[in-house]
């Protein structure tokens, strides 16, 4: 039986949790952060007990393993699953940008509603007709038709080296207001940029772009911004 609507956004969302809490834990590489209950049912905007019945129900399906009281984390057959949500997610995503022309500010919420009702050979399609793509609009990696996903290891603005020019390659904030606040500042994947100062007590960062202007953004808007 095909997974629901309900399993898949719950495994995507573990698994994004999971990417987020490994990153700002220092989660050793190979080793899957622990998702806390509280913090998922937040993500998914459900109330705890409703994410705890829900997961235990998971875990009974070989999903995922629960830690009452500590929380959860995909399976191997988990993590697969959720790899090709994602996969369809942001091939969708591209392709509203790329075919369609929509905004990569408006395309979040069109992939959310599509990704649970179109089939594999129509995403496979899609990828062969894009050039089989590594990244959607926004940088994030687009998993294989096997659901593998690369995890390239990039520095965000606040923690980038300083005065030398840097690629712009993902934006890890989806929210339509934020996408928009990015493009205006002509802060998208591929643009380059060279940090020129940071200053915690203003909560500032001083970007140049390769254009010559200079571009002055907060430090949580940096946090969202890596680059290579």
């Amino acid at each position: 039986m095909l997974p629901s609507q309900t399993v898949e956004n719950y495994l995507k969302t573990i698994h994004l949790t999971e990417a987020v809490n490994r990153a700002h834990a220092q989660v050793p590489s190979g080793e899957r952060a622990l998702v806390p209950m509280g913090q998922l049912a937040s993500a998914l905007g459900v109330v705890p007990g409703t994410a705890t019945t829900m997961v235990k129900t998971l875990a009974e399906s070989g999903l995922v393993h629960y830690e009452p009281y500590m929380g959860v984390r995909l399976t191997d057959a988990g993590e697969k699953l959720a790899s090709l949500v994602l996969r369809r997610h942001r091939l969708i995503e591209l392709f509203l940008v790329k075919v369609l022309g929509m905004s990569w500010a408006e395309v979040h919420d069109e992939a959310e509603r599509l990704e649970h009702a179109v089939s594999e050979q129509l995403i496979d399609r899609i990828d062969e007709m894009l050039g089989r793509p590594e990244s959607d609009p926004h940088g994030d990696p687009i998993p294989t038709a096997e659901g593998t996903i690369s995890h390239p290891e990039y520095f965000d603005l606040l923690s980038a080296p300083m005065n030398i020019p840097l690629t712009v390659v993902r934006v890890i904030d989806q929210g339509s207001d934020f996408l928009r606040f990015i493009e205006e500042r002509h802060l998208m994947p591929g643009s380059t940029v060279t940090i020129e100062s940071r200053d915690d007590m203003a909560d500032s960062v001083l970007l140049r772009m390769d254009t010559g202007d200079a571009v002055t953004i907060g430090t949580r808007a940096a946090s969202k911004v890596l680059v290579g």
